[in-house]
């Protein structure tokens, strides 16, 4: 009973968290989008020459800086109520933003721990048994002081250093597996893509693969960037297809999630993921392997440090990056589509 009580807590809250954000995904995404379009491919990515559309482009990345922060605030507002509000948007910030002496960030699955762990902990001294005059400043001063002050350091000192361990390995096995073996080094750097989101795995391939580039090796490039597009596109077109497995909200932020996927921003499939992770991130991870394991065979080569099907005219191997693209977002359309129940159904917590 208490594990099912917990259960629904975190489902709620969850929610709780996405809906808050997804206003700031779709600002960001339609800004970004409609800049990025007008964008010319060039060795650094799209380079945007209009100021007006750069100052689009800002104000679409200003929506998405929020939209990490706004998820985890939420998520402790769920729990903990108001007290819990800014020092869950404080650590989400610094979930999604490097830091420490490893300059570690973690992404939203960092912040969605971040902003549970806020929660609890204020929840916690909320119940502390304090006098009349402590009581007053408790929520403006000494909840969000000392819970920003302790999980702040425990994430710098206690979390970040394992992850930049891992980070460390990975790239490692990742330049270990350059040249030997391309389809398990498209798979593996598909699922990095995927999952994860914009989080350290996710940089993890953003770095080998444009680190590569500099060398002149671009297939590596080709695999990360058809990955990059599949979670958006998929998640999407599964809001199209399979229209009875989500709520109206879902479905029009699909329409959203399909323009990111189409411009190479992982990000856009971040809510889905959030709300369901035990269904879509496996979807979204065998989908973008796929993709990115097709890229690789095929020897697609993106020359340019971004996705999606807006680059297309600079790829080399251009009908396989878009069959890749596509194979692999159907992929991940079908797993979901047999996986998710329809929203009348009873979901298991």
């Amino acid at each position: 009973m208490i594990k099912q009580s917990f259960g629904k807590e975190m489902q709620k809250a969850f929610s709780t968290g996405v809906s808050y954000m997804i206003p700031s995904v779709v600002v960001g995404g339609i800004f970004l989008a409609i800049a990025l379009s007008t964008g010319t491919p060039t060795d650094k990515g799209m380079e945007i020459k209009s100021q007006l559309m750069q100052n689009l482009n800002d104000l679409g990345v200003a929506g998405f800086s929020m939209m990490i922060p706004l998820l985890s605030g939420y998520i402790a507002y769920s729990i903990a109520g108001k007290p819990g509000l800014v020092p869950g948007m404080i650590l989400g910030f610094v979930a999604n933003t490097p830091i420490g002496k490893s300059s570690i960030s973690t992404g939203f699955l960092g912040a969605m721990l971040l902003g549970v762990s806020s929660g609890y902990f204020v929840e916690w001294m909320k119940s502390w048994k304090t006098n009349a005059t402590i009581r007053t400043i408790m929520p403006i001063l000494i909840i969000p002081v000392i819970t920003v002050l302790v999980l702040g350091l425990g994430y710098i000192y206690l979390l970040a250093p394992p992850i930049a361990g891992i980070v460390g390995w990975l790239v490692g096995t990742l330049g270990n597996l350059q040249g030997t073996s391309a389809i398990l080094l498209g798979l593996i750097i598909g699922a990095m893509t995927a999952v994860d989101m914009g989080g350290p795995i996710n940089k993890t391939a953003t770095a080998f693969t444009i680190a590569l580039m500099a060398e002149g090796i671009f297939e590596p490039n080709g695999a990360h960037r058809i990955a990059v597009a599949i979670p958006p596109l998929a998640m999407g077109l599964s809001t199209l297809i399979s229209k009875d497995k989500y709520l109206e909200e879902d479905r029009n932020l699909g329409i959203s999630a399909l323009f990111m996927g189409l411009i190479g921003i992982t990000e856009g499939a971040i809510p889905f993921a959030v709300k369901d992770a035990k269904r879509v991130l496996p979807a979204i991870i065998i989908g973008s392997a796929i993709g990115g394991a097709l890229g690789m065979i095929n020897g697609v080569e993106a020359l340019v440090p971004h996705g999606g099907l807006i680059i297309i005219p600079v790829v080399n191997g251009k009908v396989w990056y878009f069959l890749a693209m596509l194979i692999g977002t159907l992929v991940s359309v079908v797993i979901l589509h047999f996986t998710k129940p329809t929203i009348n159904q009873k979901v298991a917590d």
